[in-house]
Order: structure tokens, then C-alpha cells, then sequence
């Protein structure tokens, strides 16, 4: 299986350049990921200031994997990634930054400013990897892993440079989403500019809340294990994601509202092109349909980083009409 090694995976914009690995449609490959602080901060005893974490100051963050080509793709076609799995490192990491977060200036709230580290155990599970293992938050408090991946995207058709970045770039290619639902066992569909796609992977989070409130989540390395699909001539407006019993849309923006009104639009018209659900009953099922979802994925406030949500419509009202 073609791989590329975490020492290789230190990307921090998704442009077009030379690929790292080059896969057919279908083919398994994987990439190991670092953590979204390069690696710097592993004890509680290193904190994210500028004598562990250089990088606040460039923001040269998240750092991603790629580009990966994928054989037969072209402008106008639209890739899936299949998401096999996820397996995070045996700890994790999250951070209060210094003027970051809601509670960056709050006077009620000073142990909340940080500088703070703290680590969270990962624990393997059944699978005897952390793909399914447990966290470690606390001597009383454990959880399951859900690993993510926080950042995924295919080079736009040019360079945007500080608008594709791998920390606060977002758009139609992909970018940081900090999505929970893109995940083992999922597939993203992203539209194709560039001949091979193009992809770059990283930013793996071992847990997430919804959200992501102060914006820093338990920040990990990890292997990723990935395959591709291509549909020929076909396109989307914004990245989807295909569960086993669900299809989400989804969308970025800020305010909040307008993320989420333009995920349902997209969503409506996902149903009556693909799907041939008639206008009007789309239109209804969104403001009828109770097992329609609402997800908001990522509200952290940060420079012009938008806010992530996505539409959730179950697939077993698909054919239904």
C-alpha cells in the first residue's frame, strides 16, 4: 500500500504542485498525519506560547498530507474519498492559546486564558488500534475515540494561497472543517479542478464536541486510510458527505445562519437533481421532515475562519417517492 510518511506530510497550503504519491481509482493508500501544533507540544508541561509553538506567529498550522493524484480524475469530475479508517496516536493534545477562544478576555473565567496544556490518553479498543479505542480525559472520565478529519481538500483550479491554507482556508475544495461526520466509514464528495485531483489529508481530531467551542479539539497524529471514486462529468456547489444511512450537505459562512440556509438550498437541489425528488416536496420535507438534522460542526471565531454546518436528510426517504 503507497503511503506517505508523516515526516512528508507538512503541507500548510492546497495549491497545485508535483504530487507525493500517484493511486488508481479504488486503490488503498494512507497517509500519517501529524498534529495540528507540528508535532511541538507532547507533556502538560509545554504550553502553546512562542517558545514551544513558533508557528502562532506565521500560522503555519494543521499541517496536511499531499498532493495525492488520483489517475483519471479531471476538471469537472467529482472525487469521492472513501474514509476506511482512522487511527489516532496513543495521545492527544488541546490547548487554551492565549487570546483565543469565547473566553480569551473574560474577567469571570482568568484560568480559561491560558497559556494551558493537557493530554489525553488514547486507550486501543476491540480492533487493537485507537481507531476504536477509548480517551483518557481523566482518572474518572473516559469516552470513545471518534476520530476525524479535521482539514481535507483538492487543489483549486489556481493558486489562492492564504484563502486555501490549511488552518483558516475554506471553500468549495474543501478545507478546514473540523466536520465529525467525515469519519470512518464515510465518503466525501469534492469537486475536481485540476487533472489527479490533487488531494491533501490532515488535522486528525481523536474527539470532538459539536462545535468545537474554544477551538482547539483533542488534536492528534494519526494514520489515515483512504481509497478514491471518481464520477465523470459531473459537479457539486460545496462538499457532501455520504453516511451508510444518511446524506449530509454542507456549508460554511458566517453569521451561522447563512451556513445553514445555503446547506439547505444546496441540499433541496441535491434531492431533485440526483435523486429526482419533486421541487415542492423537497421544499416541504425540509421544514416538515423530524428526522432532518441540523449539525453545527464548527463555531470557533478565529480570523476569517467561517463557521461549519451541514444538513442531514436519512436516505431511506430517497426513493420513497
Amino acid at each position: 500500500m503507497k503511503r506517505i510518511s508523516r515526516e512528508k506530510a507538512m503541507e500548510y497550503v492546497i495549491v497545485p504542485k508535483n504530487p507525493v504519491i500517484v493511486v488508481d481509482p479504488g486503490e488503498k493508500f494512507a497517509i500519517e498525519t501529524e498534529d495540528s501544533y507540528n508535532g511541538r507540544i507532547r507533556t502538560k508541561d509545554q504550553l502553546p506560547t512562542l517558545e514551544f509553538l513558533p508557528e502562532l506567529a506565521s500560522l503555519e498550522l494543521n499541517p496536511l498530507g499531499g498532493p495525492v493524484y488520483i489517475r483519471g480524475a479531471e476538471k469537472g469530475d467529482v472525487l469521492i474519498v472513501n474514509i476506511i479508517d482512522i487511527i489516532p496516536d496513543e495521545q492527544g493534545v488541546t490547548c487554551f492559546v492565549p487570546g483565543e477562544g469565547p473566553l480569551a478576555d473574560s474577567a469571570s473565567w482568568p484560568e480559561c486564558q491560558g497559556p494551558f496544556t493537557h493530554i489525553i490518553k488514547h486507550v486501543p479498543g476491540v480492533s487493537g488500534t485507537t481507531s476504536d479505542g477509548k480517551g483518557v480525559f481523566s482518572h474518572k472520565i473516559k469516552w470513545n475515540l471518534k476520530p476525524l478529519i479535521g482539514t481535507i481538500g483538492v487543489a483549486p483550479d489556481r493558486p489562492i494561497m492564504r484563502g486555501s491554507d490549511s488552518l483558516l482556508g475554506q471553500g468549495p475544495w474543501g478545507g478546514n472543517f473540523d466536520c465529525r461526520d467525515i469519519c470512518k466509514g464515510s465518503k466525501l464528495h469534492l469537486p475536481v479542478y485540476n487533472e489527479g485531483a490533487l488531494l491533501y489529508v490532515g488535522d486528525v481530531h481523536a474527539t470532538q464536541a459539536d462545535g468545537e467551542f474554544y477551538g482547539e479539539a483533542d488534536e492528534t497524529r494519526a494514520e489515515i486510510i483512504l481509497s478514491c471514486d471518481i464520477v465523470k462529468n459531473k459537479t457539486v456547489p460545496f462538499p457532501r458527505v455520504e453516511k451508510e444511512e444518511s446524506i449530509i450537505q454542507l456549508s460554511c459562512g458566517k453569521p451561522l445562519e447563512n451556513a445553514v440556509i445555503q446547506a439547505f438550498f444546496w441540499l433541496m437541489d441535491w434531492l431533485v437533481t440526483e435523486y429526482r425528488i419533486d421541487r415542492k416536496e423537497a421544499y416541504m420535507q425540509m421544514c416538515l421532515n423530524p428526522d432532518l438534522r441540523i449539525n453545527i460542526y464548527q463555531i470557533v471565531s478565529i480570523n476569517r475562519l467561517q463557521y461549519t454546518a451541514g444538513i442531514e436528510f436519512p436516505k431511506k426517504y430517497l426513493n420513497s417517492s
